[in-house]
């Protein structure tokens, strides 16, 4: 009796545990796709408690919110001849979930099949613009056009893409270098340039110095002269203002001068006659 008890208990507890296998909450953010041995038998978009068949049905669940993919970086021809690095990246939505898992069946497929897509159309659609427009307000409709491009591709996969968008541009590795140097050599150009001309400045302030320097030098010995030539012109008039009142003293003085001048060193000898002019000062006369 026990025994049966306890098989009834143990049949029971099995029961309820399949029971509870078969069931499984559906989200609002949620698409369910049900299959029976591998097999899609129904979608269920409805959010709630859903049943399915233990051990025969799996519950495969899809987020029907809006998504991103990150794309491989493409080397794209612009329509100037110019050559860019592409990163892009898009945004989806699964919009049918048992095409989306019949053909790509989750995220990593959504890469492998819409990858080549996207690139596909970046390549073709950028081909025609120039890398000015690219990097103006006009690349809203190059990249709305590649958009429209993929999302009519990517209807097969049971998704919607709703943007497509460039994440950063850049140049080839082979131009980056290339530029680089040209940018270093035309650094150098410029620091050649600008060191010649301050040379040359520095010359042309020099020689001016140098030249206002002589110049001013010039005229400052000019005044010198003329203040010179003027004082002894002043002082000559005085001079003869003043003996013109009185000759023979005039005279006299003179011939002090002229004797100051001449006995000024100790050993001075003159052999004069005594009846020369030069001594009648001293003769009294």
């Amino acid at each position: 009796m026990k025994r049966n008890i306890s098989s009834i208990i143990f049949l029971l507890g099995l029961v309820f545990f399949v029971f509870l296998d078969g069931l499984f909450t559906v989200n609002q953010i949620e698409h369910v796709v049900v299959t029976r041995l591998g097999e899609p038998i129904r979608v269920i978009k409805d959010p709630g408690l859903h049943f399915k068949i233990p051990m025969l049905e799996r519950a495969i669940f899809f987020d029907n919110r809006l998504m991103s993919i990150e794309l491989s970086a493409l080397e794209v021809t612009l329509g100037d001849k110019r050559r860019i690095m592409v990163d892009a990246f898009g945004r989806y939505r699964i919009t049918d979930p048992l095409k989306f898992y019949q053909t790509v069946y989750n995220e990593k497929g959504v890469i492998v099949r819409l990858n080549p897509v996207v690139l596909g159309s970046l390549s073709s659609v950028l081909g025609g613009v120039s890398l000015a427009s690219l990097l103006s307000d006009t690349r809203i409709a190059a990249m709305n056009k590649i958009r429209d491009e993929v999302n009519k591709a990517a209807q097969g996969f049971g998704i919607d893409v709703v943007d497509v968008r460039i994440k950063k541009t850049d140049l080839p590795p082979q131009n980056s270098e290339a530029i680089c140097k040209r940018m270093i050599s035309e650094r150098e150009r410029e620091a050649r340039e600008l060191r010649a001309k301050g040379v040359e400045m520095s010359k042309i302030i020099k020689s001016t110095a140098d030249k206002e320097n002589a110049i001013s030098i010039s005229e400052a010995k000019t005044k010198v002269q003329i203040l010179i030539a003027e004082g002894e012109l002043e002082a000559n008039k005085i001079y003869v203002d003043a003996f013109s009142k009185d000759k023979d003293f005039f005279t006299f003085f003179q011939s002090l001068d002229a004797y100051r001048s001449s006995f000024a060193e100790d050993n001075t000898t003159f052999v004069l006659s005594r009846q020369s002019e030069f001594f009648k000062a001293m003769n009294g006369r």
